[in-house]
């Protein structure tokens, strides 16, 4: 079975970038951070003010990233957002920022889902039917 998997594209802004119109490699995390909040927005239909008291919250446990080649200023990029493994309050993902073709990050991240005073939780019933359609 084909791993579905959500993209968002993105444009790098100066904001991005150093002095010489690198991206600065931070700022990787936060256009992943973004394409996953998106991903998980669309699977669990919660945002903004849907988001309620009891609903869990996604922290990231575990991160590794692995820089390839620089973006640089006004590039379009993809970030691609694939679900690796989902456990009773966990999941891991992987995203990769491309240019085109290229690869230029790869990130392997692995999230777990708490309560708001940070007590961890298990996914909800209706949450992990829905991602479960995204596993291999």
């Amino acid at each position: 079975m084909k791993k579905h998997s959500a993209t968002l594209p993105l444009r790098v802004y100066y904001e991005d970038t150093d002095a010489g119109g690198v991206v600065y490699y931070a700022r990787y995390l936060a256009f992943a951070e973004r394409a996953r909040t998106e991903f998980l927005r669309a699977v669990t239909g919660r945002q903004g003010a849907l988001w309620t008291q009891d609903d869990p919250l996604f922290v990231v446990r575990h991160l590794e990233a692995d820089y390839k080649a620089p973006a640089r200023l006004d590039d379009w990029l993809t970030v691609t957002t694939s679900l690796d493994r989902l456990g009773g309050a966990s999941l891991t993902m992987t995203q990769i920022i491309k240019r085109d073709e290229e690869t230029l990050v790869a990130i392997k991240v692995t999230l777990v889902t708490v309560t708001q005073d940070g007590k961890v939780l298990r996914l909800p019933p209706d949450w992990r039917q829905k991602l479960e359609v995204f596993q291999e």
